[in-house]
């Protein structure tokens, strides 16, 4: 019989508690809603210091916080470093013949606090499979551009593969990344159930990102998309129970390795009361509206723009970008200077932070303008309070608004938004039967009360070796060795040629 609650340590990367938005809304959502669990946090950052944006809640009882590149080296075993770049080297081998390496293998070798960082480029055997590598794979660039990006990616992975996670009854990763890898170690080494939930797929998120960098060139670029498609596949392989927001996405889980008995599609859900109990209190003229923070992935600029179209045919709308304004600085500053120079400056508003409620009550429309999103919330909010939605083609926003063309666009497409905002101000007779009907799909998918139980059911089966899809486990794998492979006789034949460096 269990004498405490059952403990869920969140494994995050860059968001909660530090970043808002949808993410760390759905995190903060989860820790509230689960008052009987506890839970901790093991965040993952790109820099120390970083201010709180979120009240911790009471039934979080630890947080511990990595920053990748600052771990300091700890002590470890005699010849525990050996091992590990041996370790290190082998399963490079089997990934470069055409097999999934084994993170397992390696973590069962590599000690919590073991920096490898300099190891993996000083070791003879690490040398020698670097300087192969490049003269197979790279052959184009120079020899500097492949090393950095080698150690810069291997550094990182040895930060997260070394941290020391919190003590918890399971490890629930909110991305694949860096944050699934630090949660299949700490469930490894802890003999605990790693379990992985996507809002959006981390890969291809990092693969646009690194594409649309003006730094990251040639190798470069390909080494960081194939590492993180390679950790992505990981996390999908060896996690216990995973969950998606959305169908698509557990089909692409699917296409790289996921497997099909270990996934569920649990969907977000909001406070429906909260939002439903909004008294409509329509103004003159029609107003639009862009809720979520200031920042690129939001695409404001194209909000913007829309604006100016939309103006050019109906002066009498007013447009408002309602949330913070002080995560991107910078971008912030871009939009205000385009408004201006588009001359909407005096019918457009940046609100900042704000209670969204408020707004709902006389939007006429919603706009959301990203160029990245999963499911968002935003969409369910203006259902359930009775505004509409009109956006990009992202995530699962197609299946939301039921591919209605009237209300879809591409991305940073800003003549096609304004086509959506002009029919839905010429049509209100129609929106109202399309609010109507947005409603019931808010009650009846996106209950917040039907996630929460949906999550509890999830990490108490989890606890018990029930996963998804399962009434009873298999035997666990962690820590079993895998069987001989194609791989490992490749690499049986590659140290037999007389490469001694590269023998453990």
């Amino acid at each position: 019989m269990r004498e405490r609650p059952l403990r869920v340590c969140l494994v995050l990367e860059g968001s909660y508690p530090y970043i808002t938005g949808g993410v760390s809304a759905w995190v903060q959502d989860i820790v509230t809603g689960l008052p009987d669990l506890e839970f901790s946090l093991f965040t993952i950052s790109p820099k120390a210091g970083q201010e709180l944006r979120y009240k911790l809640p009471g039934n979080i009882v630890e947080h511990r916080d990595i920053v990748l590149g600052s771990a300091e080296p700890g002590r470890a075993p005699r010849g525990a470093t050996k091992r590990a770049i041996g370790e290190t080297v082998s399963q490079h081998l089997r990934m470069f013949a055409g097999a999934e390496p084994s993170f397992r293998a390696l973590i069962d070798v590599l000690p919590e606090d073991l920096d490898l960082s300099d190891g993996s480029v000083e070791d003879p055997r690490a040398w020698e499979l670097i300087r192969r590598m490049n003269r197979q794979r790279n052959p184009a660039y120079p020899f500097a551009d492949y090393f950095w990006a080698w150690r810069s990616a291997h550094s990182m992975l040895f930060d997260v593969l070394r941290a020391k996670a919190p003590e918890a009854d399971l490890y629930h990763a909110i991305s694949t990344g860096f944050a699934g890898l630090a949660a299949l170690a700490a469930g490894q080494r802890k003999g605990k159930p790693f379990l992985l939930t996507e809002h959006g797929l981390y890969h291809k998120e990092r693969e646009i990102e690194i594409r649309k960098s003006s730094f990251i060139r040639g190798y470069q670029r390909d080494m960081w998309i194939k590492v993180y498609k390679r950790i992505s596949a990981v996390c999908y392989r060896e996690a216990d129970g995973i969950t998606s927001l959305f169908e698509e996405n557990r089909r692409k889980q699917l296409e790289l390795g996921a497997e099909p008995e270990k996934c569920r599609v649990i969907a977000n859900g909001i406070e429906l009361t909260r939002f439903a109990a909004v008294i409509r209190a329509p103004r003159p003229g029609f107003h639009i509206g862009m809720v979520g923070r200031i920042v690129p992935i939001k695409d404001v600029k194209t909000f913007v723009a829309t604006a100016r179209i939309v103006l050019d045919k109906l002066p009498e709308a007013r447009f408002y970008a309602i949330g913070p304004t002080d995560e991107d600085p910078e971008y912030y500053e871009e939009c205000v200077a385009l408004a201006e120079r588009l001359r909407v400056s005096d019918r457009l508003e940046f609100t900042g932070r704000k209670n969204v409620l408020e707004y709902y009550a006389f939007l006429d429309l919603m706009l959301l303008t990203s160029v990245r999103e999963a499911q968002p919330l935003v969409i369910m909010e203006g259902w359930a309070a009775g505004v509409p939605t009109a956006a990009t083609r992202v995530g699962n926003v197609p299946e939301m608004l039921e591919e209605d063309e009237r209300f879809l666009a591409p991305s940073k497409d800003a003549e096609k938004l304004a086509e959506s905002v002009l029919w839905a101000y010429r049509h209100p007779t129609e929106l109202a039967e399309i609010n109507k009907r947005n409603r019931e799909k808010a009650f009846a998918r996106h209950d917040r009360a039907d996630m929460l139980d949906a999550y509890r059911d999830f990490y108490t089966r989890s606890a018990q070796g029930l996963y998804p899809g399962k009434e009873a486990t298999e035997p666990s794998r962690r820590g079993k060795p895998r069987g001989p492979s194609t791989a490992d006789a490749f690499a049986r034949k590659t140290q037999a040629e007389g490469d001694a460096p590269w023998r453990a």
